[in-house]
């Protein structure tokens, strides 16, 4: 199935932006009356017949809508150092989003290597991860956000929240300590991992210290572990 999307939709006609009118049309050959499915990176996933081919737009008829398509359990929001090797956390985004994730911050940390990023590409991504897994939600990307202004605005009342880090002491398993349906946020530090004020802050503000087993992972194969983990409390 090739899945199309769309937020520009209006009464029941839903319009496809230039660059998927042209995949639509010039790549796949879709003529007038062809039938195609679309989904609105909120939860609706459409089908619809074209009925109007443009250079920079294609219109389609809507003939099914279903909302809250396969919505997810539980909101997982993973905020987390982008990589030096902007690929890594490319990679990290593309597959976040077939397994099954809400929300992602790029995190600015003490020991942070990369200190800019472009939501642009990385939303981009994230977009074309959707569609490839037949997706209806599209994640929501925010801003690069500092640590400590991550953990002034993000507190416990509606998530569940965790760091994991890689000091010593004892952090029970990820997987032990979470519940389906429930809210979460992790925190994924950069290579350095966090800094021991980092780590300390987090806790004072009710974070709990987690772990992802015995191996030390890479920042965006910990992230993938994280969200993999968060997923599963909800088989």
């Amino acid at each position: 199935m090739n899945l199309f999307y769309t937020d520009n939709i209006q009464d029941n006609v839903a319009t496809l932006s230039e660059e998927e009118a042209r995949h639509c049309t010039q790549v796949l050959r879709k003529r007038i009356g062809d039938s195609i499915h679309f989904v609105d990176g909120r939860g609706g996933f459409y089908t619809g017949d074209i009925n109007e081919i443009q250079r920079k737009h294609c219109a389609i008829n809507i003939t099914k809508a279903i909302q809250a398509y396969q919505k997810p359990m539980s909101h997982i929001h993973i905020a987390i150092a982008p990589t030096k090797n902007i690929n890594r956390l490319e990679w990290f985004l593309e597959k976040a989003t077939e397994i099954g994730i809400s929300e992602v911050t790029p995190l600015l940390c003490r020991y942070s290597e990369r200190k800019r990023i472009r939501t642009d590409r990385l939303q981009k991504i994230m977009l074309i991860a959707m569609k490839q897994s037949l997706k209806a939600y599209l994640p929501k990307l925010n801003d690069l956000t500092t640590f400590n202004d991550f953990i002034l605005t993000h507190n416990s009342t509606k998530s569940r929240t965790f760091i994991a880090h890689c000091q010593e002491g004892q952090k029970p398993h990820l997987k032990n300590i979470t519940s389906a349906g429930e809210n979460s946020i992790i925190l994924i530090g950069p290579e350095g991992d966090f800094s021991p004020k980092e780590v300390a802050l987090a806790l004072q503000h009710n974070y709990e210290a987690t772990s992802l087993g015995n191996t030390r992972l890479r920042t965006e194969t910990a992230g993938i572990a994280a969200c993999h983990i968060l997923n599963l409390a909800n088989f």
